[in-house]
């Protein structure tokens, strides 16, 4: 078995559909270099080897920046909105 499989190719042998796949990518759930690669031809590669790391670790890998980025930025509009007053009343 190949180290590397285009995405038709790992969804196939994994059960994950293309759209699966490209979303873990899209949203930062799989890292680049960890468990995606970029090819010379530009073609996105699935690091076999990566994948099966982040199984057996329970999908936790290197937390991505971009994860990090959207944690922060949401805590500091909830903080925002909260002092501003902005939040709806309780439900009773």
């Amino acid at each position: 078995m190949l180290r590397y499989l285009t995405i038709p190719k790992f969804a196939d042998e994994s059960g994950y559909t293309e759209d699966a796949v490209r979303s873990k990518i899209r949203d930062g759930i799989w890292q680049q270099d960890e468990i995606w690669h970029k090819a010379p031809d530009g073609r996105i590669l699935i690091d076999v080897r990566g994948y099966e790391i982040w199984v057996e670790k329970g999908g936790v890998l290197k937390l991505s920046q971009r994860a990090v980025y959207k944690s922060r930025l949401c805590t500091a509009a909830s903080a925002a909105v909260n002092e501003l007053g902005l939040s709806p009343p309780p439900l009773i």
